[in-house]
């Protein structure tokens, strides 16, 4: 709780605050600050103070750059009394009001309103200034209706409201009447021409972009500016007004527009740009091409699954890179290829893009090969040898090695411990039988000491220098396979009392199967041959069980850069 400060002298804060820049003009700030230095002086005797002026600041909050200084001080112990001229000049909202005036108490710190004459001192003066700032505080929004009042009495007589001019277009203030801007006029013609042509707003933005076609603050042109200039109204002569609900931040988005009948739409309101059956057939064209507009008959439906659209990210820009999918295969697959948004855009970024047959083969593997040396990790591993182990395989050949730091922490967390499996799996799926889980993975990690003891009995058997007798052999890997089925029968019945104790959702379903399926699938192979599992497994599981693992991948000329996992870790990759 704030206490208050030592004030150890008389020294008035005097704060002054008009709203408008004609009352700046005008001698309102001279006089409001005249009256309150001689009622400081001759009324309340301090001749010690210091002004506050807000110039040009409304008091609908007390977001005002002097106000917010004059408060940092005030707390400092400097001041013993704040005084306006009027309480209005504070606040008219009586929450940021009551707020700072119980601040000021607590610092003891006097607040006086020179025109009000309010003794907050006593029980009855401080209820009559809560009663005046909520008369105030009707005054604004009442004093707001008037003004919408008169905006929309002004749509609806023809007049133009403000705001930004649109392009292709001058406004004369003297005469109020609009007038054709010709070079930005041509820069729009060209946007429905192209629009018309390509039926495509990325591609018509291109086409602005690399030819030299600005926007009128220079920034590039985007689909949402372009989109912007095909459907308004207003490049065929018409006035629209009071579509959106201008006092919402978001007011553009199609749930903040104000009912059709509030609609003020002036016809005829100006010299058009563009024919009217022209931007009627545009506009068909783009509510067609939205993607969103699923009951229309040429909706957009993505076919295909792009499995790392939404992960890659350019190592040149830091844009998000964008997925479209790549021509036939000799085997029928169309793999996907992801490019910097902003080179689709702007052509401003020259990272190359990549494709899923490059992208696969070494996320996979390399989640495959973190797996594979978890499970084999010992005391006595080294970091040398647990970096080798993760780069192990053909797809990592012109890769030389793994930056130091997110390297050494993954080594670290499996020394210490802290790195389970868990840290691959699903954070919402989760057994109720602890006991069973326990089991479960002991059984689990028993399997494939019996996997492994099978495989050396196998090499040993095949290409040991000391002949091992077939009868041995044959005795011996009786014995572990016959422990594997017991192994398996017993996972399996623990399954399937673990799904009879407890249910779970379709996406928790799916992403217990997408994480099973694939486990099994990195488990199981030295090296995971992308092209054939695609063909084998959905490639909704494969994005399932990647997105599970992965937050991000950064891509730079082709090559994967780096990989953030989800628990944090991130390795990024040294190239020869």
């Amino acid at each position: 709780m704030q206490k208050p400060v030592n004030i150890e002298k008389q020294k008035a804060a005097l704060y002054i605050r008009v709203s408008t820049t004609m009352q700046i003009d005008k001698d309102s700030l001279p006089l409001q600050k005249n009256d309150l230095i001689n009622y400081a002086k001759y009324a309340l005797n301090v001749s010690e103070y210091e002004v506050f002026e807000d110039a040009g600041y409304s008091a609908k909050n007390t977001d005002r750059p002097r106000y917010q200084q004059m408060m940092a001080r005030l707390r400092t112990g400097e001041f013993s009394h704040l005084v306006v001229w009027k309480i209005d000049r504070i606040s008219r909202n009586l929450l940021d009001f009551a707020a700072m005036y119980e601040e000021l108490k607590r610092l003891g710190v006097v607040f006086v309103s020179k025109n009000e004459q309010f003794d907050t001192s006593t029980a009855i003066g401080e209820a009559m200034l809560k009663i005046i700032l909520i008369f105030a505080e009707l005054e604004r929004k009442m004093t707001s209706e008037r003004v919408t009042a008169v905006m929309l009495s002004r749509a609806n007589n023809g007049q133009w409201n403000g705001g930004r001019i649109p392009f292709g277009y001058n406004y004369d203030k003297t005469t109020k009447t609009f007038s054709i801007n010709e070079a930005e006029a041509a820069t729009i013609r060209v946007i429905y021409d192209k629009y018309e042509e390509t039926h495509s707003l990325l591609h018509t933005c291109k086409f602005l972009n690399e030819n030299g076609y600005s926007t009128r603050s220079g920034i590039a042109w985007n689909p949402t500016t372009a989109r912007t200039m095909l459907a308004n109204p207003f490049y065929i002569g018409n006035y629209l007004y009071n579509k959106h609900d201008l006092s919402k931040s978001n007011y553009r988005l199609k749930t903040n527009r104000r009912p059709e009948s509030e609609w003020i739409l002036i016809e005829d309101h100006h010299v058009p740009l563009i024919d009217k059956e022209r931007w009627l057939a545009v506009n068909e064209l783009l509510k067609a091409n939205r993607r969103s507009n699923k009951g229309e008959p040429r909706t957009y439906t993505r076919v295909n699954t792009h499995i790392f659209a939404g992960l890659l990210a350019c190592g040149k820009c830091g844009s998000q890179m964008q997925s479209t999918i790549d021509r036939e295969r000799d085997n029928g697959y169309r793999p996907s290829i992801y490019l910097c948004s902003r080179h689709r855009r702007f052509n401003d970024c020259s990272n190359k893009y990549i494709s899923d047959i490059v992208v696969g083969p070494f996320v996979l593997n390399y989640i495959a090969n973190i797996i594979k040396a978890q499970n084999n990790f010992g005391a006595t591993t080294s970091l040398e040898t647990f970096e080798k182990k993760l780069l192990r395989g053909d797809v990592f050949v012109g890769v030389k090695g793994i930056e130091g730091a997110g390297l050494q922490e993954m080594y670290d967390m499996l020394r210490s411990g802290k790195f389970g499996a868990d840290v691959y799996e699903p954070k919402n799926i989760s057994h109720t039988d602890n006991a069973s889980t326990d089991e479960r993975d002991l059984l689990l990690t028993e399997k494939r000491k019996k996997e492994r003891a099978l495989a050396r009995l196998k090499a040993l058997y095949l290409y040991s220098d000391s002949d091992m007798p077939e009868t041995e052999y044959f005795i011996e890997r009786k014995s572990l396979t016959d422990e594997l089925e017991q192994i398996d029968e017993r996972l399996a019945e623990l399954e399937k009392n673990a799904s009879a104790a407890f249910s779970i959702s379709d996406d928790d379903f799916i992403a217990k199967a997408s994480y099973f399926i694939m486990s099994q699938q990195l488990q199981s192979k030295r090296y995971v041959n992308f092209d054939t599992m695609i063909r084998k497994i959905d490639t909704k599981i494969v994005k399932d069980f990647i997105n599970s693992v992965v937050k991000k991948i950064v891509i730079l000329d082709g090559k994967i850069l780096s990989i953030l996992f989800k628990n944090g870790i991130e390795h990024k990759f040294l190239y020869e």
